[in-house]
């Protein structure tokens, strides 16, 4: 018998499990991903791709996030070490948008 791949995870983070499957596979394969808690919201998923491409999910938990990582074949990192910032490649778009211009 095969195990559920998503058993034990909620249906919003099931979601993400295949969101960040294709968002990995759009950018040549997940590079890591970093757990980040933000209060009572949930956990943020921060997914650095090996193109250096970024994007993030949000899970219910920290036991979520490295559920669906697992389940996304995400690797998880320890947290923001200096070689894996670094691998971050903002688009043009991107900075426009952390400048705040809305353009």
């Amino acid at each position: 018998m095969r195990e559920d791949p998503t058993a034990g995870l909620g249906a919003a983070d099931v979601r993400q499990v295949g969101r960040l499957r294709r968002f990995a596979a759009v950018h040549g394969g997940a590079g890591a991903a970093v757990v980040e808690p933000i209060g009572r919201v949930g956990v943020r998923i921060v997914v650095i791709a090996s193109d250096g491409a970024y994007g993030d999910a949000m899970a219910s938990s920290v036991e979520a996030a490295a559920a669906v990582c697992e389940r996304a074949g995400i690797d998880l990192a320890d947290g923001w070490s200096r070689e894996l910032a670094a691998r971050v490649a903002p688009s043009p778009a991107d900075r426009r948008r952390m400048a705040g211009t809305g353009r």
